[in-house]
């Protein structure tokens, strides 16, 4: 009897393993398959990253391609039609400042767009020159010191070189300006035709004069 107990009992125990046994050997094969299918996750994303990146180097390429195709184009463009270069006379004037005496000596190189409307301007030279020396005697001295009030008289220069040819090219008006201006013409006759329209119906003017260079610029 006794063996038959102690039998039992080892059958029991037995039994008890196999399943432990099967249990681990599961988990063993579940963290196998999720560490495979990590791996697997991980190499597919460090593949996307990889085709992302030589996507992204292959556009930034030829990007770059294009860039230097058009500055080729510019180049072949600009031996074609090489710029006309009208140098003025130094210009020497009292400023507008009103605190003391203060005076400029500016050196002005007009870039035009061709050598025939170069020599157009040799015929209006004093009217011009004229034009550039009133723009010059309304600044103070704390205007053309900064870049700002240069660029701004670089602009007002191209306006004065072109005015005496009939070429006007004067800066469109304000939109807040334009608008009260459409108001008011509305007001006084509903049946006229728009302001706005006819702004549009305006050709538009090209300036000849492409670039104002300063080759001297003495405020003292």
């Amino acid at each position: 009897m006794a063996t038959a107990a102690a039998a039992v009992v080892d059958a029991a125990v037995a039994g008890d393993a196999a399943p432990k046994k099967g249990k681990k050997k599961l988990i063993i094969i579940l963290a196998a398959v999720l560490l495979v299918a990590l791996l697997g996750g991980g190499a597919a994303v460090f593949m996307m990253k990889k085709k992302a990146a030589a996507a992204a180097a292959a556009a930034e390429e030829e990007g770059e391609t294009d860039l230097a195709a058009a500055a080729a184009e510019k180049r072949k463009e600009r031996a074609k039609h090489p710029p006309t270069f009208v140098p003025l006379e130094p210009f020497v004037v009292n400023l507008a400042d009103k605190e003391t005496d203060r005076f400029a000596q500016i050196g002005v190189t007009l870039e035009v767009e061709d050598a025939k409307f170069a020599e157009e301007m040799k015929a209006y030279m004093p009217a011009i020159r004229n034009g550039i020396l009133m723009v010059l005697a309304h600044k103070t001295s704390a205007q053309l010191l900064s870049r700002d009030g240069k660029l701004a008289l670089a602009r007002e220069i191209m306006r004065e070189a072109v005015l005496p040819l009939g070429i006007d090219v004067s800066a469109a008006e304000a939109p807040a300006q334009a608008a009260v201006r459409e108001e008011q013409q509305d007001e006084e006759d509903p049946d006229a035709e728009p302001a706005s329209k006819q702004r549009k119906k305006q050709a538009v003017v090209i300036n000849p004069v492409k670039q104002v260079h300063f080759s001297n610029f003495i405020v003292q």
